[in-house]
């Protein structure tokens, strides 16, 4: 049986392997790695890249330079690497928005136009309103919804992100009609807190840290189980909706990036997700650490894809 940790152990040692001049990888790498995060400095996807590319650049022996390049939900920096050399320079730290973004029509290219490195977590979505909010469950906040329809404001992460397909997904779901409002994962926070918005639909991470420090309450988890960050907090399945979407995030490489390339950055990226360093950094923010070689994150990739457009289409959202 293949699991998480042998997955791990296989990754050092072919890192090692590789490191000794096998595979003919050419050396690689002999200058510094780019890594695209497609979300602002601080949201949970820039905390985990960052995290990730510290570790391994250890391990390479080159920086990895982490840039934030937003826009589009994710769209920009897609686009940004696509356009790159496929020589394993220029990597992306890839998640479900390239699923949601190429739906959305946000850009032309889907996940096939990027070879998958290895899948490394997956995390939660969570609805969330100000801690001093009347609304205590997220019963009480669809009733107010259906008697108040287009009323309520919910902010998510920009339009064609992730999680604007998961409070979209959610509106669905439970019968309600609400205003969307395109935000990125700081400002959408800001905006609660100052009272611009009813609710915000963020990565659990980005909603744990606020609900330690009283300022928020989390009504409920959009995953595959409760968090233990978030005590007593439901999932959508918890309370009868069929909802469990949840957000994989990754490393991928132009289409073409030479295979011997890909396997040093595929070991590299999963002997660092599977240290205890990274685990307890994860665990911190409710993220889930699940390992993916290249080959089966190429899969993961492809499934979910036909999962979002699935959700896009019946929400009448989807464009391509």
């Amino acid at each position: 049986m293949i699991t998480r940790k042998s997955v791990g152990i296989a990754a050092a040692v072919l890192l090692a392997a590789l490191h000794a001049g096998g595979a003919g990888a050419a050396g690689f790498p002999q200058k510094r790695i780019h890594m695209t995060i497609l979300f602002g400095a601080g949201a949970g996807a820039d905390l985990l890249g960052r995290k990730l590319a510290d570790m391994v650049a250890k391990d390479l022996g080159q920086n990895v330079v982490c840039t934030n390049r937003l826009g589009g939900g994710g769209a920009v920096g897609y686009q940004y690497v696509l356009n790159t050399p496929a020589d394993g320079y220029n990597i992306c730290w890839n998640s479900t928005s390239i699923n949601v973004v190429h739906h959305q029509g946000n850009i032309k290219q889907d996940y096939s136009a990027f070879d998958g490195v290895a899948n490394l977590t997956k995390e939660a979505s969570v609805l969330a309103v100000r801690s001093d909010a009347p609304w205590k469950s997220f019963q009480e906040f669809a009733e107010y919804a259906r008697a108040n329809p287009n009323t309520a404001t919910i902010a998510n992460s920009g339009v064609g992100s992730f999680n604007h397909l998961i409070a979209a997904a959610i509106e669905g779901q439970a019968g309600i009609k609400v205003k969307h409002i395109p935000l990125n994962a700081n400002e959408s926070t800001v905006a609660l807190l100052g009272g611009k918005v009813d609710a915000i639909v963020n990565m659990a991470m980005d909603v744990i840290t606020q609900q330690e420090a009283g300022a928020l309450r989390a009504l409920v988890v959009v995953g595959d189980g409760p968090l233990e960050k978030l005590p007593g907090v439901p999932t959508m399945k918890d309370l009868g909706y069929d909802l469990a979407l949840m957000m994989w995030r990754g490393i991928t490489v132009p289409k073409g990036t030479p295979r011997e390339v890909v396997k040093i950055l595929e070991a590299a990226f999963i002997k660092a997700a599977e240290t205890r360093e990274f685990k307890e950094f994860g665990d911190k923010y409710g993220v889930i650490i699940d390992t993916m070689d290249a080959e089966a994150f190429d899969r993961l990739m492809a499934d979910s894809d036909v999962i979002v457009a699935d959700i896009m289409e019946k929400l009448g959202i989807k464009k391509q």
